[in-house]
């Protein structure tokens, strides 16, 4: 009985990928949404004001995909041109070509796509790891930098992580390549939320099914294992763009306490804290924390 109470628990939990003609049939906004950087397919959405002289690059977080922007999207697309992209091995982008996750590959593909789609400068727009990609691109390619909106950003150590050497996976972590029933993956999104109450239905669904895709939860594992952070104050000292560091005050992923680090190093940088939200603020209430973003970047 023991054994076939094994069996029958494995078959429940074991999640096996959904096929990418069904998930582009559901996400793909267009064909041509699909585009090859460096040997890489990625999955980009092109809108808003392409002739405004503006640009807007933007980049989500672990786990997550350009969807969170949505909102976000919505309001600044009639002003400059928004760029959202999947980063490799998420949302409906392909994984990584060279296997490679590292924040230098990420950079040399931001590079390149705004190479490829005629983007002299840009604004970087990057929550959590997004955010830690966003300003060690600043850091490296100041040059074809307007400004920089840091959403909660990653970059200085936390616990489990520290300077110089890959974090361990957990056992658990590395199970979910196999068996992921959607009951597990909720709580992992809910704390990133202020207001549990306030991730829909339609946003869970949409995590659980690109969380799927062929390739993305081994992905999901590689970019964990290969992130390998640098101690930020030497590459922030050298950013001269101006920064808006955004952040919910409620964040119990990384904390708003975080922020002094920052405007600590920072030449010109300041901080906007948005009360009753949690780690994903263009998600959780888009209408509410856009106002910032979209004044700093028409100033």
């Amino acid at each position: 009985m023991a054994a076939a109470a094994v069996v029958a628990l494995g078959l429940w939990a074991w999640t096996p990928d959904k096929s990418r003609a069904t998930l582009e049939a559901r996400y793909l906004a267009a064909p041509d949404d699909l585009i090859t950087v460096l040997g890489t397919t990625l999955h980009v959405r092109d809108s808003g004001a392409v002739d405004s002289g503006k640009t807007a690059i933007l980049l989500h977080g672990l786990g997550a995909h350009l969807q969170t922007w949505d909102d976000w999207a919505l309001t600044l697309a009639p002003h400059v041109r928004v760029v959202r992209l999947d980063l490799p091995g998420a949302g409906l982008s392909w994984p990584e070509s060279q296997g490679d996750y590292s924040d230098e590959r990420s950079i040399a593909l931001i590079l390149a796509l705004m190479d490829q789609l005629d983007i002299a400068r840009a604004s970087l727009i990057g929550n959590s790891i997004g955010g830690r990609i966003a300003w060690r691109f600043a850091a490296a390619h100041g040059e074809r930098i307007d400004k920089l909106v840091l959403v909660s950003p990653d970059g200085y150590a936390s616990p489990g992580f520290e300077y110089g050497s890959a974090p361990k996976v957990p056992f658990i972590m590395n199970a979910m390549r196999y068996a992921l029933p959607k009951s597990m993956l909720r709580p992992n999104l809910e704390v990133a939320y202020s207001d549990p109450t306030r991730l829909e239905e339609a946003t869970m669904d949409r995590y659980y099914d690109l969380m799927l895709a062929p390739g993305n939860r081994q992905a999901l594992l590689d970019r964990m294992r290969q992130t390998v952070l640098v101690p930020p104050d030497p590459e922030l000292s050298r950013i001269d763009a101006p920064v808006l560091l955004l952040w919910g005050a409620d964040d119990r992923m990384i904390p708003v306490s975080n922020a002094q680090n920052y405007l600590r190093v920072l030449p010109d940088a300041r901080l906007v804290t948005l009360p009753d939200l949690g780690h994903l603020p263009m998600e959780e209430d888009g209408a509410a924390s856009v106002p910032p973003v979209l004044d700093f970047l028409q100033q």
